[in-house]
């Protein structure tokens, strides 16, 4: 079996379990309870919140455990947008956790503004000042997407933002633990991340919240979190969380190497054994591990099927938007034509790939892509 889906998820390192396992036999209290086993469990907690924090420049007090980048994200849109409805800015193509979140927010008489993407889908930092910043009270934007790759460079928006005194969300749950990421440096309000994409256990993420900002509760109950998230904190699942950003963090600059090095690899066998192919979004601004591909006469569905028959594992986009017929907004927002939208896979990297898994995927990819353009040819011909 060849993964070529980790940015859906990612295998927990050895490391991490092994960091996990120790919490669970020796902190496995209550870490607001207020005797010696909530003391050892308050202490693995807050010895892995001064860890992530230190990782992304943020103060401890900064770090809000949530379970998972989902929660993270309806948290920061939800819990930010408060008071009188306004309009939120965002970019086109966002995670179906933020577009969801919105058109909740839209049902509360919010209004929504994209922020307009070129072809490549980066921000057109001219175009911003054609916002309605008047109207505007909350903004949004994936620092990299998740469907393909694509890094923004936030900086310009964060600054209408900053002068205007408008909060601005940073969805990083695709960008930790894949690049550098400076909580303090973006100039965000909240930032979201998720620990099974780089490494670690499902079930728990964060909200980076600037010190000082007030956060409305998406849950009520309890005061965990400074009351800002209610609910018994899972110090083991921290301690796995923790560790494997700190894993990540020690040998990036290896990995970043390993990775782009592989994806350089599968990038340029498909060029040679399938083409014609389509590689969406800009090629010097990217994750080092993403291949957003597109393969034109051909049916990403039937790709999709096929491909995991032959022992290759890989999405359409977004898994949390897996079932949809419609081509991905994003690569519609880019101005990609329908037909080869619809052609097109997610082939996502780790660092337990090896260059021969990549030369088998390359071969078993071009076989089923000549296989199924010459089906579609033929049918072309009878019809």
């Amino acid at each position: 079996m060849i993964d070529l889906d980790h940015n859906a998820t990612t295998r927990v390192r050895d490391e991490a379990l092994a960091a996990m396992d120790r919490a669970w036999r020796t902190a496995g209290g209550n870490p607001g309870s207020r005797h010696a086993l909530g003391r050892r469990a308050r202490q693995v907690l807050e010895e892995a919140r001064e860890q992530i924090a230190a990782i992304l420049n943020a103060a401890p007090t900064e770090v809000i455990f949530t379970g998972g980048g989902t929660e993270a994200i309806n948290l920061a849109l939800q819990g930010l947008a408060v008071g009188r409805p306004g309009t939120i800015a965002l970019t086109p193509g966002e995670h179906p956790a933020t577009e969801e979140s919105v058109r909740a927010l839209q049902q509360r008489g919010w209004q929504r503004s994209e922020i307009a993407i070129d072809a490549s889908g980066r921000m057109v930092p001219d175009r911003l000042s054609q916002l309605p910043w008047d109207e505007i009270r909350l903004a949004t934007v994936l620092l990299a997407h998740n469907e393909t790759g694509v890094i923004q460079d936030i900086a310009p928006l964060a600054q209408h933002c900053r002068e205007r005194r408008i909060p601005l969300h940073v969805d990083a749950v695709q960008a930790v633990g894949k690049i550098d990421v400076d909580f303090q440096a973006l100039g965000a309000t909240a930032l979201s991340i998720a620990a099974h994409k780089f490494h670690g256990p499902r079930g728990i993420g964060a909200l980076l919240l600037r010190e000082g900002v007030r956060l409305s509760p998406l849950l009520y109950g309890g005061h965990q979190e400074s009351g800002r998230r209610p609910g018994t904190e899972c110090a083991p699942l921290a301690a796995g969380m923790a560790t494997a950003l700190q894993l990540w963090h020690e040998t990036r600059e290896q990995s970043t190497r390993q990775v782009s090095r592989l994806r350089d690899q599968l990038a340029a066998g498909l060029a040679e054994q399938c083409r014609p192919i389509v590689v969406h979004g800009s090629l010097g601004h990217r994750l080092p591990n993403t291949l957003s591909v597109a393969f034109p006469g051909c049916d990403g569905d039937a790709l999709l099927v096929a491909l995991d028959l032959e022992g290759v594992c890989c999405s359409l986009g977004s898994t949390c938007a897996s079932g949809s017929s419609e081509p991905a907004p994003i690569l519609t927002a880019m101005g990609v034509p329908p037909a080869v939208a619809r052609s097109t896979l997610r082939l996502s990297l780790g660092i337990d790939n090896t260059a021969q898994e990549i030369a088998t995927a390359v071969q078993t990819i071009s076989g089923i892509v000549a296989r199924l353009r010459k089906t579609s040819g033929n049918n072309r011909a009878d019809a």
